[in-house]
């Protein structure tokens, strides 16, 4: 059985993985709630570089959910398919964008399971809507934020994203929750990179003060 990290441990990487990324936030570019929707729809599978390259078009020809809700797939696709899975987000994209004008009077929903309901959104695009947009505490596991805590041992190998973010919520205030995730993203995005995976973990972490 794999041994894993007391939570007085656990905190202590967390609390160094911070200390790299004092001022952490997100990468994604955005203007309104709908465009951060939006661009987090289009980041699966996708770099924010790539997605932010994309989005100033997008976000001028679409300014709201009824512009995206009435325009064809075939135009959403023309915007978007220099990314990754197009077609399927494009599908995504104006199917949401309808609900929210139809439904929510193009406002962005503030609550988890009510995002959730929306086409291609799952809990981490959720969770980013909420911490970025609402400023409600959240922890959005991506590929990063799993990888880190599965190689400290923070979780077990086989751990899910879900059971990832009830673990961090655990060993962390919940004000410290915005801040600490965006670190870990760019703590594995910058620093200690997938390719590193046979590499001591610790060796990255800056040294204890």
């Amino acid at each position: 059985m794999e041994k894993l990290l007391s939570d007085e441990k656990a905190r202590l990487v967390l609390k160094r993985i911070l200390s790299l990324y004092p001022d952490a936030k997100g990468e994604l570019h955005w203007d309104t709630k709908f465009h951060l929707l939006c661009a987090v729809l289009m980041s699966a599978q996708t770099t924010d570089k790539m997605v932010n390259k994309t989005t100033p078009k997008f976000f001028s020809d679409y300014p709201d959910s009824a512009s995206l809700a009435q325009a064809s797939i075939k135009d959403i696709e023309a915007h978007i398919h220099t990314i990754g899975l197009y077609r399927t987000k494009a599908k995504h994209l104006k199917e949401t964008a309808q609900i929210i004008t139809d439904k929510f009077n193009g406002e962005i929903p503030k609550d988890k399971k009510t995002l959730m309901t929306l086409p291609g959104v799952g809990e981490k695009t959720a969770n980013v809507v909420l911490a970025e947009g609402f400023k409600i505490p959240a922890i959005a596991v991506d590929t990063h934020v799993s990888r880190i805590s599965k190689r400290f041992k923070i979780v077990g190998e086989k751990a899910t994203p879900h059971e990832v973010e009830q673990r961090l919520e655990e060993l962390l205030p919940k004000e410290e929750w915005i801040r600490t995730h965006h670190a870990m993203i760019l703590f594995g995005r910058y620093t200690m990179p997938a390719r590193t995976k046979d590499q001591d973990p610790y060796s990255f972490l800056p040294p204890l003060k």
